[in-house]
């Protein structure tokens, strides 16, 4: 059997348009609710025989709260947003548009003078690529929406621009199977049983 590395998206620490580049925040209690609620859905997933989760609280709350007890993966931090870390996009974009606008059109800019869009799929496919490959082995990762966003674009061999057009919500789960280089996107979810009459 494959690798099966699942993906559980970190809970809010705020609302959407509030998010911040690198937001080093904990979750609020808007996010604590989240995790209850969901906790009883995603609880299944602590039986993976490898937990990780990205460094940053609320990844790490999300992680805890579901009982998982991850381990911190340094690789699975957000992309480094250089002299913008804590701003949010229209912030940003009030200080220094024609660099957002470079940012986000180019995926090797890096105007902010931090990590390119391209360094950051790299960085973040490496460390998928690196996990272990015993037969059957389940891995669970609680991240950032951004981490995981970058994980699917260099799973599927996509171009660097998929990037903006993958929406990843909060404690949504996501899996790809394979192995190192090769890697496959994986729905799970109900199947429809047909009815007898």
């Amino acid at each position: 059997m494959p690798l099966r590395v699942t993906f559980v998206a970190a809970a809010r620490s705020s609302p959407l348009l509030a998010e911040r580049f690198e937001d080093d925040r904990p979750l609020d209690q808007a996010g604590w609710g989240e995790v209850e609620r969901a906790a009883q859905e995603l609880l299944p997933l602590a039986a993976a025989e490898l937990r990780y989760c990205s460094p940053t609280p609320r990844s790490r709350a999300t992680g805890e709260g579901l009982g998982y007890a991850p381990l911190v993966q340094l690789a699975l931090r957000d992309c480094g947003m250089g002299r913008w870390r804590g701003l949010t996009l229209g912030e940003a974009m009030a200080r220094e548009p024609e660099a957002v606008d470079a940012w986000l059109a180019d995926p090797r800019a890096t105007p902010h003078g931090g990590e390119s869009l391209v360094d950051f799929i790299t960085r973040v496919g490496r460390w998928l690529d690196t996990r272990p490959v015993d037969d059957g082995c389940r891995v669970v990762a609680v991240a950032e929406p951004s981490v995981i966003r970058a994980a699917l674009v260099y799973a599927l061999k996509a171009p660097p621009s998929t990037y903006w057009n993958i929406d990843v919500r909060p404690l949504s789960t996501t899996s790809v199977t394979g192995r190192s280089g090769r890697w496959n996107l994986r729905f799970d979810g109900v199947s429809a049983q047909p009815t007898r009459a």
